[in-house]
């Protein structure tokens, strides 16, 4: 669905745009200015905004003509939703931006969304690549996410330097659009598994009377660790549920993962099941809290 990238790779640094500067655009954002790239910034809260332009970024007023002239522009929102707007919208890029524009597509989504989004860029003369990430703010700012490509070999290999200042992992998953989505719904459906089994285990810890700090020493040491287990219940213990990953990103994710999975004819029996945890800790109220939060939740609302 991509529009053939025009010319070589260009040569780095140039122009970038990122659009949502919340805790994975803002690390983005601030990892791209400490290497020298010149960033433009645009988010709905003006204080992250402020606080990339202490850094060096540009404030992107999205409505202005003058301010679009990057090379290329990373969407890091939450959703489709979001998406939708950014692009398409009112105020909506793809109307000032130039054809050999490239549009990353960072949002984790549907597959098809994805896809569509694509296509209705690529009408336009923009090029897009499938490229949702993982592991955190601190590893989006030091450029150690996981970066999932797809998309046009062409488009790849034009904005190398970018896609390589972003992350020294990047994987090339294929050049179908679309298969980054998947990538990603696959790792995050396992990594809802993984917190939601930390934190029933660490709940079952509890209740049997262990000091559930040192039971996590003994996992983390054994066949039980995961990273995401490890990391949330560790903040879990400490009672520190100040949000950086809402309980919602991950109840989106495993519904569009075990949605995915059905639409191949595949039900497991994990996936549902993580997916209605994140779900009805979401609507106990749990929504906008850290999702280490789960461990609290399954404690019956233990503090």
């Amino acid at each position: 669905m991509s529009h053939p990238a025009r010319g070589p790779a260009l040569a780095a640094p140039y122009p970038v745009a990122v659009i949502g500067v919340g805790n994975m655009g803002g690390a983005m954002a601030a990892n791209l200015l400490a290497r020298g790239w010149p960033v433009q910034v645009s988010d709905v809260d003006a204080v992250k905004v402020q606080s990339l332009v202490s850094l060096g970024a540009l404030a992107l007023d999205p409505s202005s003509q003058e301010a679009i002239n990057s090379v290329a522009t990373i969407v890091c929102v939450v959703d489709a939703i979001q998406c939708e707007e950014v692009l398409f919208g009112p105020q909506g890029l793809a109307l000032r931006l130039q054809p050999g524009h490239m549009v990353m597509l960072c949002p984790t989504m549907a597959p098809a969304e994805v896809e569509s989004f694509a296509l209705r860029l690529a009408q336009r003369g923009i090029d897009t690549l499938d490229a949702p990430m993982s592991g955190g703010p601190a590893r989006a700012r030091d450029g150690s996410m996981s970066l999932m490509l797809a998309g046009d070999d062409a488009v790849f290999n034009k904005f190398e330097a970018l896609l390589a200042a972003l992350s020294s992992k990047v994987f090339r998953i294929s050049a179908r659009l679309g298969d980054g989505a998947r990538t990603k719904l696959v790792n995050n459906l396992l990594a809802g598994i993984n917190l939601v089994g930390a934190a029933e285990a660490l709940v079952m810890a509890q209740k049997m009377g262990l000091d559930v700090s040192r039971t996590l020493d003994v996992i983390e040491q054994s066949s039980g660790q995961s990273w995401i287990g490890s990391d949330r219940m560790r903040r879990a213990i400490a009672g520190d549920f100040a949000p950086r990953a809402h309980v919602t990103l991950l109840e989106k994710d495993t519904r569009l993962a075990v949605q995915a999975a059905l639409a191949v004819q595949f039900s497991g029996p994990l996936g549902a099941a993580a997916r209605d945890v994140f779900n009805q800790a979401s609507r106990g109220g749990m929504s906008g809290e850290d999702d280490a939060v789960l461990y609290r939740f399954l404690a019956g609302g233990l503090k």
